[in-house]
């Protein structure tokens, strides 16, 4: 049963949320708000059906929607560069496949209320497909990637909230998969090596933002 409070706070995110759709928009990406993650998973399926080989940048916004296996059934190749069993080659050949697939699907770590998209890699390619390459570009934020900041503002919330969490779930030996506090360490393992940020949509790429009011990822 849905309480006062969560509705309340439902209301809330909802209207966060729609203000970074809309200056999403006014700096020309495709912005759609989702008031759910299986809104999101919908509006992903149905861009995808034209589409014959799909990216995964490594998102736990996107791998919580649980979308491959529906999407292999559709007879699409999936390339996912964090599937069991690669060798770091075939990892490599499988990332730079997906720089020009025909959708790549990825997470942000973080948005900000007047509509930058902010995320750190560690080896890159996860932004750069990003920017430039696949045909498609659909990216999924839930409402805890939201700023109400400024782009340092952005920066700051993916290096305290975002990144220890990762480099433990991806086994970096660096002071904050041990601690789970930034250090800005200079580790040989730093999963904070490249920073981008999307002051506007990439001229020569379709590019979606779902704006989802759930929280979804780190």
């Amino acid at each position: 049963m849905q309480t006062r409070t969560l509705e309340l706070n439902t209301w809330t995110s909802e209207k966060k949320c729609r203000a970074v759709v809309a200056a999403l928009a006014k700096r020309r990406f495709t912005a759609v708000y989702c008031a759910s993650a299986r809104e999101a998973a919908d509006y992903i399926l149905a861009q995808a059906e034209g589409a014959r080989t799909i990216g995964f940048g490594g998102s736990l916004s996107v791998a919580d929607i649980a979308l491959t296996a529906t999407l292999a059934d559709r007879g699409k190749e999936i390339l996912n560069h964090g599937n069991p069993g690669l060798t770091p080659e075939q990892k490599r050949e499988v990332m730079n496949r997906q720089q020009t697939c025909d959708l790549f699907l990825s997470g942000a770590n973080a948005v900000t209320l007047d509509g930058c998209v902010v995320n750190i890699d560690g080896i890159g390619n996860r932004v750069a497909a990003m920017v430039y390459g696949p045909a498609k570009v659909i990216v999924v934020a839930g409402r805890n990637k939201i700023v109400e900041g400024d782009v340092a503002d952005a920066i700051k919330r993916i290096k305290d909230k975002a990144s220890p969490p990762n480099a433990m779930r991806l086994g970096k030996q660096t002071p904050c998969a041990v601690t789970g506090f930034c250090a800005d360490c200079d580790s040989p393992q730093r999963i904070c090596n490249v920073t981008t940020i999307l002051e506007r949509k990439p001229s020569l790429t379709d590019f979606h933002v779902l704006v989802v009011n759930e929280d979804m990822g780190l």
